[in-house]
């Protein structure tokens, strides 16, 4: 008599479990995208405004970054800031919104310490926060949330 060969109907659902055990880890590493997307957005502004902050200090003149203004091929603008330092005006996700918290802009100049200044990036129910205290650099805010929680 031959042996009978194939799996077992434990072998089967030891491996389905197996498989299905690896795919929750998978769908749980995955990061949400639009989180993706706001914060690259914020890691770029961040490194944008203090460029911009550098050029104000070093050129002694007062540089104002002013966020949705209403122009075509514009998502915010520098005023004072001299036209061949001007960085690209546009978000690279066309679907964020900023909002400066306290005031309608941010003061980059020419003073060493500017005010404690924050603002807000928003992409669908995500927000991230760059803030400054005035003496250290722009950065991502530690406290990134939810903007629906």
């Amino acid at each position: 008599m031959k042996p009978a060969r194939g799996f077992t109907l434990l072998e089967l659902m030891v491996v389905v479990a197996l498989i299905a055990i690896s795919t929750a880890v998978v769908a749980l590493t995955v990061p949400d995208p639009s989180s993706t997307r706001l914060e690259r957005e914020g890691v770029r502004l961040a490194a944008i405004l203090e460029s911009a902050r550098a050029q104000a200090r070093a050129g002694a003149m007062t540089v104002v970054w002013v966020p949705q203004s209403k122009g075509p091929d514009t998502d915010y603008q520098f005023i004072g800031l001299p036209e061949a330092l001007l960085p690209s005006l546009r978000w690279d996700d066309r679907e964020v919104q900023a909002e400066v918290l306290g005031s309608r802009s941010i003061v980059l100049g020419p003073e060493p310490v500017i005010g404690a200044q924050s603002v807000v990036l928003r992409l669908a129910d995500r927000q991230v926060v760059i803030r400054t205290d005035g003496l250290s650099p722009f950065a991502l805010a530690n406290d990134t949330e939810d903007g629906g929680s």
